[in-house]
């Protein structure tokens, strides 16, 4: 089905908020979407409520995929794309929200752009998925040399078009920052991605997540231009940029 959006979601211990992860997917004003639930050998009761929602909730479109050990989020991911059926790539962490138009606007911007990687704006949210109001707003463009000391693309914003690049090269590398990794990657191979500034997501920000520890931030966006073959005053350089946003994002 040509037009289909495949939504591909990691999940791991999250009972607290899949429900109402899944719900604001029903809730996307486009209907032609599957709902990809890739499952990680959590140890709470994640894989129950989602049973539970399927078997009282018939919806053919939501798919739950079980990984055969912890493997981590980037496999989780690439999992969740092998198995697609969409042409349409669009990531959702499973703690985090999309307004009901998310779907419907960003496939549109895409089309306008004829573009192959798009994200959105977003909202920072609190533990129960109340907007606080701290919108991040995104530029219209992000070359590969910008997206190194941008780094305003979020996970749960992105859609590729898989006409535009293939499947394969949307794996995600196996590494920590996995999902800014992939966007180096992409960029770098002389794609565009295109922002389009609309608060259509709620990052929800829970003080357990990965992103939410400071220090590990650090490393990870280090590790990761050392990665890209950055001399270290080249790295130093981007660091700063990247440190100055990631700190206006958040005040």
């Amino acid at each position: 089905m040509d037009e289909l959006v495949s939504i591909i979601v990691p999940v791991y211990n999250v009972e607290k908020y899949i429900e109402e992860t899944i719900a604001c997917v029903k809730a996307q004003t486009c209907k032609n979407w599957e709902l990809l639930l890739v499952e990680d050998c959590g140890t709470d009761d994640t894989i129950e409520i989602i049973k539970r929602y399927m078997d009282k909730n018939s919806d053919a479109r939501i798919r739950l995929i079980r990984q055969p050990s912890n493997l981590g989020a980037a496999r989780a991911r690439n999992r969740g794309l092998q198995e697609a059926r969409g042409r349409y790539i669009a990531y959702l962490d499973a703690d985090d929200l999309w307004v009901p138009e998310k779907l419907e606007r960003e496939l549109a911007f895409m089309k306008e752009k004829d573009a192959a990687f798009v994200f959105t704006g977003y909202e920072f949210a609190d533990e129960q998925g109340r907007g606080t109001g701290k919108v991040v707003h995104v530029p219209e463009s992000l070359s590969y040399r910008q997206a190194l000391s941008n780094t305003t693309i979020f996970t749960t914003t992105v859609m590729f078009d898989t006409k535009k690049i293939g499947k394969e090269r949307l794996e995600m590398p196996v590494v920590k920052s996995e999902d800014t990794a992939l966007w180096f990657r992409v960029l770098r191979e002389g794609y565009t991605a295109y922002g389009l500034d609309e608060n259509l997501v709620r990052y929800r920000r829970t003080g357990k997540s990965l992103s939410s520890n400071k220090l590990e931030a650090i490393r990870r966006i280090w590790n990761l231009y050392r990665r890209e073959g950055l001399s270290l005053p080249g790295s130093a350089y981007h660091f700063c940029f990247w440190a100055f946003r990631a700190v206006k994002r958040r005040i």
